[in-house]
């Protein structure tokens, strides 16, 4: 059996990455998603107060996706960066970025005080936060994927993923518990604040781990055959302009994996928190700790379907979670109709797991579809445009239908169209399991040759059969 030409690492030094990427991507998450909690729960009054409380809304929600416009611009401008220097080094960059913002949030005056200038300032910062998580996610997995063997890449890539429920696990708890020890006046005059304001606390916390980390081989390697070509006449290229030249199809196979995946998590989340408060008229803490278990056990999944997807394939996982999804989006406001507290964890648990097996595989699998040189700028660009399309569109299209209907009907109708997007693209994708990532790309861009891996022919004909 050939020898994979990225070797697995050592258990310690993975395990310190696979921190230090897990660390930071958890705090980043935590920033991005209590906006968006913020934003369904206190925004509408503070800083839009001039409108109903579903218009009011909907305007916050409108502010809430102009962070997600900013993410592609994020993902251009630190995977070309990150494609010429380094990957640890930008991901320093993101989290100082996206922790500085949001705890300026925390200190920002409301409409009451200072006007239109309230809502002008949190847009900026938003567009801030936007920016850094662009940039974020593209490094943070690909560390982990470059430093990771071939044949236990879609388990180490997953960790990062987990952030995200991390993130939004820290968000809703610490929103939780001051819902719980707060009185409902007290939580819009200065309680919503405190979160925003831990942020800072926990950059520092992420920042020290995530300066131990060494970079990725895999990129010094690709990095001093580049100086090589250069010394040699080459002409150097813009990652992101070689990227649309070389993969395409990629980048658009990106964009469909991740557009089911993107809508269904911040209707299950983000929106939940609306349809619950606004339209059933139940206690915020009932969609907040619904979340919160969903999000515990979503925490938990994602490394299991990353696991799952070494041994069958990034795409057999991902296609359980996308077809479940598609089916999943009729019954769960069904049961989240009901009332019940434990009727609404058990919807949002089920939802959350079907959505961890669209996200658990995607870092190895999106990571797969790229060259080292061009990884970081294509990885991010895929899946930062899906996000302006689907997540950042989501809870707007979603608050829209239910304005315009009053009825969740519409919104199981727009879950399960997006579903089934992600359903049919990965159906058409190319398998990438065992992919060497220190190995050139093969015919139209496409996954190396299956000699280059001990997984390879596996990867084109079906589960490894050990």
């Amino acid at each position: 059996m050939a020898a994979s030409a990225t070797p697995s690492p050592a258990p310690g030094s993975i395990k310190r990455i696979v921190a230090a990427s897990l660390i930071g991507t958890t705090v980043e998450w935590y920033d991005f998603f209590l906006y968006g909690s913020a934003a369904a729960l206190v925004f509408n009054k503070l800083f839009f107060p001039a409108a109903d409380p579903l218009t009011g809304t909907l305007i916050a929600f409108i502010t809430y996706a102009i962070g997600f416009v900013a993410r592609p611009l994020g993902g251009v401008v630190f995977g070309h960066f990150g494609d010429k220097v380094g990957r640890k080094r930008l991901l320093v960059v993101s989290l100082l970025m996206m922790g500085g913002a949001t705890f300026a949030m925390g200190l920002l005056p409301t409409y009451a005080s200072i006007g239109a200038a309230a809502p002008v300032l949190l847009t900026v910062l938003r567009l801030v936060q936007g920016f850094a998580l662009g940039g974020e996610w593209g490094g943070a997995v690909l560390i982990v994927s470059e430093h990771g063997g071939d044949r236990n890449r879609g388990f180490w890539a997953s960790w990062p993923q987990a952030g995200a429920p991390g993130g939004n696990l820290l968000a809703t708890g610490v929103l939780a518990v001051l819902a719980a020890v707060q009185s409902d006046a007290a939580f819009l005059a200065w309680g919503w604040r405190v979160p925003f304001l831990l942020s800072g606390v926990l950059v520092i916390v992420g920042l020290w781990i995530r300066l131990s980390v060494s970079e990725s081989p895999v990129f010094l390697a690709a990095q001093a055959r580049a100086r090589a070509e250069a010394a040699r006449g080459a002409r150097e290229k813009a990652p992101v302009v070689e990227v649309l030249r070389r993969s395409p199809r990629q980048v658009l196979t990106a964009i469909g994996t991740r557009f089911g995946e993107n809508i269904s998590y911040y209707v299950l989340t983000s929106f939940l928190l609306v349809y619950v408060t606004t339209h059933l008229g139940l206690p915020k803490s009932t969609a907040l700790n619904a979340v919160l278990i969903g999000s515990a056990v979503h925490f938990a999944a994602i490394p299991a379907w990353g696991a799952l997807s070494d041994r069958i394939g990034r795409r057999p996982v991902t296609l359980i979670g996308s077809a479940g999804m598609a089916l999943w989006a009729f019954g769960f406001f069904v049961l989240v109709d009901s009332g019940s507290f434990a009727v609404i964890t058990a919807a949002v648990t089920v939802g959350l797991l079907l959505h961890g097996a669209m996200y658990g595989p995607q870092a190895a699998f999106i990571s797969e579809m790229f060259d080292t040189e061009v990884r970081y700028s294509g990885a991010s660009l895929g899946s930062q445009l899906a996000s302006i399309v689907a997540g950042a569109l989501a809870p707007i299209i979603a608050v829209e239908l239910l304005k315009d209907h009053g009825s969740s009907v519409p919104v199981s109708l727009y879950l399960c169209a997006a579903a089934l997007v992600t359903t049919l693209t990965v159906a058409l994708a190319r398998e990438t399991r065992g992919r060497d990532l220190a190995a050139g790309s093969g015919p139209a861009g496409g996954p190396a040759s299956a000699a280059a891996s001990p997984h390879g022919a596996a990867a084109a004909a079906g589960p490894d059969p050990a």
